[in-house]
């Protein structure tokens, strides 16, 4: 009962407003009815172990909300979508339902569910009042014929996609028992114009495509490299204003944004620490580019690296102790190790071909990377001593992984090569499983680049 108490004062803060007017407001308790364990259950739904990868998709029926019947067809559309999206899951067809959202309440009847070889079930209700929308779900075992979950949330009309993501979220956890990452968001370079006059600002988006919006005006800057903070509403990212390079901080909400820092040489590739305190770059001068870490309460540079050849895009493991960077050091791009003061410098990636864009993911056990070999570039992971390289995806041109927050799934840019006549060349985001599969393309209104991916939206 404790951990139901904390879980609901949580969601109170949220409904009493104590987060900026941008945020959205959502409020969640937990519906109190008993929940299945793997020891409970002699179903094989919980805990879906997930690894490796899944040969095939778990069957889930997803029923509309009961209520307000726009609102419950909207809501179960998007925890559909994502909970597809994710490979992990097939929604089965509702015309193969076998009850009404009205019928199911809070007794299903298990057996005529497993007719349709449905393994979990979503039912719930929706109703809408002064604005407000209140949402309830619960998720069934139903082969152990148990609820496993339940939550009550709500916000106003303008949340309904990330109260929904949240719903996805909470299966997703239940079920796999990893985080989900459907209530997040996308920053990236929207590019569009000419080959010789490319025009590149940052744009916005939640994770599924949708809430497009722009934060750069192309005209006035040129815009490349956008990082999200760990722990705040920012991004870090790199700009040229009058053809000069400088490294930005951008408050997501405010709009408000600040150059870090006044180098009189080149800065690029920046990335957050992962307690959001310091800001990872490249510095380069007279031809040279060593790795720094600048503090951003004082605003003071440290310099990490001090060699000859060119060491750049720094990320840091999530326990800060380490860092990766790639440089041609040894006579080909490679990755490296350092500690986090910069001692220790060690080469961990173990093939051939030129490595790239090193980013540390979120759970500490894989690096990814991009990877050119053979006219070819593409996306891999390796462990942080450099074993177990894997490559998920490969092409003309596939370039800049970063990672969901949960490290299980990574987004890359992909660009096609130009015809004849030096026509197309368009690049797209796409997404692609750890395990190499569920490889997906995001669509975006404009070319897209240099994605990176939020943390779960506070």
């Amino acid at each position: 009962m404790k951990q139901n108490l904390q879980r609901s004062s949580h969601w109170s803060l949220l409904r009493k407003g104590l987060f900026s007017s941008s945020m959205l407001a959502l409020a969640a308790v937990l519906i109190f009815a008993p929940q299945a364990s793997a020891q409970q259950s002699s179903g094989v739904v919980p805990r879906m172990k997930i690894t490796e990868g899944n040969a095939q998709p778990l069957p889930i029926a997803i029923m509309n909300l009961a209520g307000d019947a726009r609102l419950g067809a909207d809501i179960s559309r998007i925890v559909s979508d994502d909970l597809e999206r994710s490979g992990l899951f097939k929604p089965l067809d509702p015309k193969a339902f076998v009850q009404t959202p009205e019928q199911v309440g809070t007794a299903p009847r298990f057996a005529d569910w497993r007719l349709i070889n449905a393994q979990a079930l979503v039912s719930g209700a929706v109703s809408a009042q002064g604005g407000q929308i209140r949402a309830e779900f619960r998720l069934w075992d139903v082969f152990g014929e148990a609820q496993i979950e339940g939550m009550v949330l709500s916000s106003d009309q303008s949340g309904i996609r990330r109260l929904a993501h949240k719903i996805a979220d909470a299966i997703y956890k239940s079920l796999t028992s990893e985080d989900g990452y459907f209530d997040t968001q996308i920053v990236f370079v929207a590019e569009s114009g000419p080959a010789d006059n490319r025009r590149k600002q940052l744009a916005l988006m939640d994770q599924d495509g949708f809430g497009y919006r722009t934060l750069t005006d192309p005209q006035r800057v040129r815009a490349i490299t956008p990082r999200f903070s760990p722990t705040s509403r920012e991004l870090t990212y790199m700009a040229y204003v009058n053809d000069v390079p400088r490294v930005y901080l951008y408050n997501i909400d405010s709009g408000q944004q600040e150059i870090l820092g006044n180098f009189q040489g080149m800065t690029f590739a920046p990335r957050f620490t992962p307690d959001g305190q310091k800001v990872l770059m490249s510095f380069a001068e007279n031809g040279n580019s060593d790795v720094y870490s600048m503090d951003l309460r004082t605003r003071r540079a440290t310099r990490l690296t001090d060699h000859p050849g060119i060491d750049t895009s720094p990320s840091a493991s999530p326990d800060g102790t380490k860092i990766v960077f790639n440089s041609d050091r040894g006579g080909v791009t490679a990755l490296y190790t350092m500690n986090a003061d910069g001692s220790g410098v060690q080469k961990i990636s173990p093939g051939r071909g030129r490595y790239s864009t090193p980013v540390w993911s979120p759970r500490g056990d894989y690096i990814a990377f991009t990877k050119q070999e053979s006219g070819n570039f593409q996306i891999g992971v390796m462990r942080p001593d450099g074993t177990g390289e894997k490559i998920l995806a490969q092409s003309y041109l596939d370039e800049g992984p970063t990672w969901a927050p949960n490290g299980r799934v990574l987004m890359f840019f992909r660009q096609v090569p130009t015809d004849a006549q030096g026509r197309g060349g368009s690049s797209r985001l796409v997404s692609v499983d750890i395990t190499g599969r569920n490889l997906r393309e995001l669509t975006t209104p404009t070319d897209a680049s240099d994605p990176a991916w939020s943390p779960l939206i506070p």
